[in-house]
This record gives C-alpha cells, structure tokens and sequence, in this order.
C-alpha cells in the first residue's frame, strides 16, 4: 500500500524535533504540502531544509509560543484564514513533568492553556475549510498515561484525558463532513523529552540514566524505544484516503508496553 498525499496541505505541531519532526518528515515523503509549526526557529528552519520535495511541494513555516494563547491565537488565525489546511497534526511540547504533590492550581491552568486551549484553538479553526471541502484529517499526538497515568506526569495526565474526550465528540460532529479525527496514545521514543523525563527519574532515585532507561526498557515487551520515523508511518496512514473509515479511536503505539486492554 502507498501512502499518497499529494495536493494535501498539512499543518505539524511541534515539527522543530522529535516526533513532530519524524510525522513531518514522513507527510513530505508521501507528497504533502507542509507548514512546520514550533517555538524554536532555528530548529525548525534546520528541519524545513530537511523536507521531501520530489512532488514539487511548497514547504514553510511558522514561528508561535505555545505558552501566549492570545500571541498563538492571532498567528494562528490569520494563518488559517489564508491557508487552508487538509491535515492537522495537534502535537504541542509537554509540560513540566511532576507529581500531584508538587503541582499548584496555576500549574493546571498553564497545562489547560497548553494541552487543551491551543489545540482545541487550531482544531476550531482548521475544520471550517475542512468541512467546506468535505474531506479533513486531525491527527492528535497524545500519551498513554491517559489510559495508565504516570505518578511523575501529573499535569499532562489529567489534561490529556479532557482532551481526548473532547476529540471523541468532535470526531462524531464532523463524520458526515468525511472528516476523521484520531489520537495516537504514544509510547517511548527515541526523543530528547524521553531522556529528558528519564534522568528526572534517575535523579530521583539516585541512579544513572543508562539504569534508568534500562528500568524503562524492562517494562517494554520489544525491550526498545520506539523509533521517531515509526511514529510517522502511523501518522501518514491517518492522513491518507485509506483510513477514511477509522475516527474517533485513541491507538496505542508502544511496543506493547500499555498492559490495559481497553
């Protein structure tokens, strides 16, 4: 099967690095149009130059601050207003890892701004032109620890779970418009915030990281991290006509690590 995205346009979260970078990679790969979305410009001009265009696409990106709403919400409204997109990728960074004894009610706050304002922001935004064309893709990169919750993850635990809640009704307004909304709950991977989550572990325990990412890797039945381009292939196969059927699922990607069956 050939994933075939030509003359679709796609707007990528947290593109700079990681796996935003490995599900833009893969879009250009496939033909689409890309527009990289991240706080870090240098990064993400790096990453722009790294873009497939063998389908003679037109590559670009914007530069916004996930943590100013109001900043965000204005770049992101014009954009959109002038760009129509046919792919969304939500995919903002995380915030500050933490347990329930560490965290204060503006820590919630500042997670909800982040994980759920912004995108629910864009998501708003986007499926307009979306719903006017009868055809759009939301692609939502999430965890698992909204299914088995992370002590050391507070805030991302509970704001994610709002979220993806949010997106099972969205999927379920928008599927007569041949609009499909899915969430990739994401294990570990081979990225910068999961070595950065495992030496806050290891500090913790006083421990090497080498030690902590080998407790990591025990909890795994592949005993391997993820691979960032692994993460892409799923994400195109999201985007293309040939999962026109598949909305509202939450799709556990983690090399079997999540023991819960539902």
């Amino acid at each position: 099967m050939k994933i075939d995205l030509r003359y679709k346009r796609a707007l990528v979260g947290g593109a700079s690095s990681g796996l935003g970078k490995a599900i833009a990679l893969e879009l250009a790969n496939c033909g689409a149009h890309v527009t990289l979305v991240s706080h870090h410009e240098n990064k993400i001009a790096e990453t722009l130059s790294q873009l497939s265009t063998e389908y003679k696409q037109e590559h670009s990106f914007l530069v916004v601050d996930y943590n100013d709403f109001e900043s965000y919400k204005k770049i992101m409204a014009n954009y959109l207003k002038h760009n129509p997109i046919d792919i969304l990728v939500n995919n903002t960074q995380g915030p500050e890892a933490g347990s329930i004894y560490e965290k204060k009610i503006e820590d919630y706050q500042a997670a909800f701004d982040l994980l759920f304002k912004v995108n629910c922001f864009t998501s708003l935004e986007a499926i307009k032109g979306m719903a006017k064309r009868h055809w759009g893709r939301i692609i939502n990169v999430s965890s698992m620890t909204v299914k088995e919750p992370n002590e050391n993850l507070i805030l991302s635990n509970t704001i994610r779970v709002a979220w993806q809640s949010w997106c099972k009704s969205l999927s379920d307004a928008y599927a007569l418009k041949g609009i499909t909304v899915n969430t990739i709950l994401t294990g570990l991977f081979e990225t910068d915030r999961i070595i950065k989550l495992t030496q806050i572990a290891a500090d913790k325990q006083k421990i090497s990281l080498e030690n902590a990412l080998m407790q990591r890797l025990a909890d795994i039945p592949m005993k391997r991290l993820g691979k960032p381009e692994e993460y892409g292939y799923l994400a195109a196969f999201l985007a293309s006509d040939q999962a026109a059927y598949l909305t509202g699922a939450s799709i556990p990607l983690n090399g079997g690590m999540m023991k819960s069956l539902a």
